[in-house]
């Protein structure tokens, strides 16, 4: 298969960044090829430089959102970099849950559900050792801009490969039930603290209302500086006072914003809103 021009990749890299917020920057040709290259049967695209310059003429919205859908998924696992669960059980949850009321807690990029659902075992699991510490619960909203991550968090199932990454043993006992063809469903105890809908960080936070805690993490990394410092300010202007944004493990605010106030854990670092 033909590499794409130069042009047409300066092209679909302006387009992606318009539609998502993404940006591919340069030499990542091999990484559209990679994600487009399983589409051309499915469109009737004889190249990648085809199936692309029909992607972004308007009247193709099918194959649009198609092509943005694919390149805007990323591959997650089960309570990635385990310290934010952590600061969860140790600092935030016995904070912020005295309240009497749900914590709100929106996972921002959910991508195939891991992280919202990590999230709702990991409230589980407080509630068990630490009874009377969340009186009101957690509801968590997870969002994601790719329609195909969305079904596959409302429906939960996950195979073998998926199970294997970062779920203990114990956790797949408690939180999950065998559905056939090596695959296991999570349950609806944790199910049901966890809401699904699609959103585009780009667009209005307002309507999705307070949090208590966003989880965004490894997700700034795609945007540009501008587009960095916009979402971030809406962020601080979703969480109610005291609230909680955390962060990937490289990722940081320095020259971004100044609402919120970085505070240090043993392990890793959580932002407050100021």
């Amino acid at each position: 298969m033909k590499t794409l021009s130069e042009e047409l990749y300066k092209q679909f890299s302006a387009f992606l960044e318009a539609q998502s917020g993404i940006v591919l920057g340069a030499n990542k040709q091999y990484l559209v090829k990679s994600r487009l290259a399983p589409l051309l049967g499915q469109f009737g695209a004889a190249t990648l430089s085809d199936l692309i310059k029909r992607a972004m003429d308007p009247r193709e919205r099918d194959l649009k959102m198609t092509v943005v859908d694919a390149m805007t998924t990323n591959e997650t696992l089960w309570f990635r970099d385990v310290y934010p669960f952590q600061l969860l059980t140790d600092k935030i949850f016995p904070e912020l849950g005295k309240a009497g009321r749900p914590l709100k807690i929106w996972s921002a990029a959910s991508s195939s559900g891991q992280e919202p659902y990590s999230i709702a075992m990991t409230a589980l699991e407080q509630q068990i050792k630490k009874p009377g510490t969340m009186p009101g619960g957690v509801q968590i909203i997870g969002t994601d801009i790719s329609p195909t991550m969305l079904n596959q968090c409302k429906e939960g199932v996950y195979d073998s490969l998926a199970l294997a990454r970062g779920l203990s043993p114990e956790r797949k006992r408690q939180f999950f039930e065998p559905c056939g063809d090596n695959k296991m469903r999570v349950t609806d105890r944790v199910k049901k603290l966890v809401s699904f809908r699609p959103f585009n960080l780009l667009d209005n936070y307002s309507l999705l209302g307070k949090f208590d805690i966003i989880f965004c993490r490894n997700v700034l990394i795609y945007f540009a500086p501008e587009v960095k410092s916009k979402i971030l300010n809406q962020f601080a202007s979703s969480l109610n006072p005291g609230g909680y944004l955390m962060l990937g493990a490289s990722e940081s605010l320095t020259g971004l914003t100044d609402r919120f106030e970085m505070i240090r854990c043993n392990p890793g670092i959580v932002y407050k809103v100021k």
